[in-house]
């Protein structure tokens, strides 16, 4: 199937691209790049060999305690089933985009809380593997196939203040197209007040800029190309490495 980035990807930065679509679990993903959502992508215009779930794998359900969802099924509605059905531990995802593979991918949260906190096993198309074997850490998790499954711990009770809570911090965030946070947190410090501290909040290049409302937000503020973007990250890195002497590791995938 043909996607075009620039409509699909949450940054609206790309060309199209011929991907192919997994209909089952014995695809070998070894030479391809497996976009998901695209909601943390920056997709230039030369890439590897793209792939994504087909729509079968977005579905949800809970069985005997705990849930179970496609990899290919958003976040959001894994919120929406456990309000529905009055689950609770899930609350965090609440306003976060991203599809069930990504978000293990990425060990996706807020503040001290994460997927892998949540996530019992997974399946790779081979059966279920348990997520404490697998090695993980801030926004990030060793996975080597494609997430085709995965279940969840819940308990009874969802909680609407602490869903509050995220959804209050959420709306926050930039408006503009953004990929999400563009660098992690560093060890002791946060991306945004760094960028800031340098003179980037704010910072246009052509069409991309760090955002004037959160520095660590890299957003489109209308025709923004790759080049610009990357001219962007390599900036921040550069600048913040000389005043503070800190590599920044971008937490959006460069694809």
């Amino acid at each position: 199937m043909l996607i075009n980035f620039q409509k699909y990807s949450a940054l609206k930065i790309g060309s199209t691209f011929e991907v192919e679509t997994i209909v089952d679990r014995g695809f070998d993903p070894a030479p391809f790049f497996i976009v998901g959502n695209a909601c943390n992508l920056l997709v230039s215009d030369s890439t590897p060999p793209l792939a994504v779930l087909d729509r079968s794998f977005d579905y949800c359900r809970v069985e005997g305690g705990i849930l179970i969802a496609g990899g290919k099924t958003p976040g959001g509605k894994l919120v929406s089933l456990c309000k529905r059905a009055d689950l609770g531990g899930l609350e965090f995802l609440s306003g976060l985009p991203g599809s069930v593979g990504g978000l293990i991918a990425m060990n996706a949260g807020l503040k001290d809380r994460s997927v892998f906190d949540r996530l019992l096993w997974f399946d790779f198309g081979r059966g279920a593997i348990d997520a404490a074997s697998i090695e993980r850490g801030y926004r990030f998790a060793s996975l080597k196939g494609v997430v085709f499954e995965a279940a969840f711990k819940v308990e009874r009770g969802f909680d609407h203040t602490l869903e509050a809570q995220f959804l209050a911090i959420r709306a926050k965030h930039p408006k503009e197209p953004s990929a999400g946070s563009c660098f992690k947190n560093p060890v002791g410090a946060y991306a945004g007040e760094l960028l800031e501290k340098v003179g980037l909040k704010g910072f246009r290049r052509g069409g991309a800029a760090f955002s004037g409302k959160h520095a660590n937000f890299l957003v489109n503020l209308g025709g923004a190309t790759f080049d610009q973007a990357i001219w962007l990250i390599n900036e921040a890195k550069q600048r913040v490495l000389e005043r503070f002497n800190t590599a920044l590791e971008t937490e959006i995938k460069i694809v």
